[in-house]
């Protein structure tokens, strides 16, 4: 049985099939690109962005209330962040393909139960037990955290880290407007989606388009690096030679090394601050609305004009990444978290409206290029898998926390307010550590000055 299990994944594995990369005209990591930003957005149904849209509807279907169903996810997205550290060295055991292959079919069989969740709870020895009620939407919880926000994400990203160094501010840039637009737009689509034909048969849905289109797009053109087709990176004729022996300048660092590195941990504060914060507002938005004396329609269009200016300054601050230390983008990431986090507090507010648009949409941006370009930049390529696990894991518990310190905030003052408040201590901190890294200059800023 374990030596089919190995033929298989080797099988599944092959760069040459079904096609050579190294045969096409142009370089392939173009095409990883794509690939990549398409994985990542079919993760979106087990990010917090995609499942916000679903808590209304949750809270009728279990019989929750707004802190038990807040517990269960923080629940089972801890034990989803616990285990990421080894889902990261699967990926580089395995291979980006393998991995992402089987968390796309993970997430589409959770997906897929998730829509009879209620049917579940039906059962009369599961209604008359909260306690195995709250365990059931743990698992499920878990279940959507691990394989969409965790695995599914990581291996995507992680791909694209392998296939660019000169130009991976570029292809950061890229990814950013796209995995930012998709983000930002996801809440609206879902909300309709589920208006059209209600949360059980969205989710049954998502779990097709999943599990058949997204497995096959993944084997079909997921690649782990550009050495194993038989390519040389960026697309070069000769291997890339090191210019730079500064650290912070594409050093191949283990997993242990990464973790000694004040680089490592402002890049992952940073972006645990981003996901913490983000989690929370998504997961309550339209509560939040509600409570600012808005419709839950003009709360969930708060996303349409972040998206927009997400997607400007995701590309713009992936260009900027080749050229700039990576530390000015986490501070400037920071400064307009503040902002955002302040303003949306009063969304009746016609300013403070305004003034979360631009604070969330600059942070959004920037989120999307960072966590393409820096690990790679300050870690190197090799143990990539192992690191950015570390790093997943940090954001994905700090995302489970999210949602539960808000819904506390509500019950103990009445109000979102004093909570979003609280937030603003973390990003300052954030920047802080950001600013302290010592950073070499972008290898593409010296190539232009030559």
């Amino acid at each position: 049985m374990r030596s089919l299990v190995r033929l298989t994944i080797k099988r599944l594995g092959n760069p040459q099939h079904p096609f050579r990369p190294d045969q096409l005209p142009f370089y392939y990591g173009w095409v990883i690109l794509a690939a990549s930003i398409l994985g990542v957005l079919a993760s979106i149904p087990g990010q917090t962005i995609g499942v916000s849209v679903f808590t209304e509807p949750l809270l009728v279907a279990t019989g929750l209330s707004r802190i038990q169903l807040s517990s269960a996810y923080l629940t089972g997205t801890l034990i989803s962040g616990l285990l990421l550290p080894y889902g990261g060295r699967l990926v580089d055991q395995l291979g980006t393909r393998v991995t992402a292959m089987g968390a796309a079919l993970a997430l589409s069989l959770t997906l897929f139960g998730l829509s009879q969740l209620d049917q579940f709870l039906a059962i009369s020895f599961v209604n008359d037990a909260p306690s195995i009620k709250f365990g059931i939407i743990t698992v499920g919880f878990f279940c959507l955290r691990f394989s969409g926000q965790g695995m599914l994400t990581m291996s995507s990203r992680t791909m694209l880290g392998r296939w660019f160094n000169r130009y991976r501010g570029l292809a950061g840039g890229i990814s950013g407007v796209f995995v930012s637009l998709g983000f930002s737009i996801a809440p609206q689509v879902f909300h309709v989606w589920i208006q059209q034909v209600g949360w059980r048969s969205a989710w049954y849905e998502m779990s097709l388009l999943i599990g058949a289109c997204i497995s096959l797009v993944i084997y079909t053109f997921y690649r782990d690096n550009p050495e194993q087709c038989g390519l040389h990176l960026d697309g070069e004729h000769v291997p890339l030679k090191q210019t730079s022996t500064t650290i912070g300048e594409d050093e191949e660092m283990t997993r242990n090394q990464a973790l000694r590195s004040r680089a490592f941990w402002a890049v992952t504060s940073v972006l645990s601050c981003q996901s913490f914060i983000s989690t929370a507002i998504t997961f309550h938005i339209l509560d939040i609305g509600r409570k600012s004396g808005i419709e839950a329609s003009e709360a969930i269009f708060i996303f349409v004009p972040i998206a927009i200016l997400s997607t400007a300054i995701g590309f713009g601050s992936g260009v900027l990444a080749d050229y700039i230390k990576v530390k000015y983008l986490m501070m400037c990431m920071m400064g307009a978290q503040i902002i955002g986090v302040v303003s949306i507090s009063d969304l009746g507010f016609a300013p403070a409206y305004a003034l979360a648009i631009c604070g969330l949409g600059v942070a959004g941006g920037c989120f999307g290029a960072i966590s393409s370009v820096a690990l790679p930049r300050y870690c190197g390529r090799t143990h990539l898998g192992a690191i950015s696990g570390v790093e997943m894991m940090c954001m994905v518990m700090t995302s489970a926390l999210g949602p539960l310190w808000l819904a506390i905030s509500l019950y103990f003052t009445g109000t979102y307010t004093t909570g979003l408040y609280g937030f603003c201590v973390l990003p300052l901190l954030s920047g802080l550590l950001a600013w302290s890294v010592k950073e070499a200059v972008p290898r593409g800023a010296r190539i232009t000055s030559l």
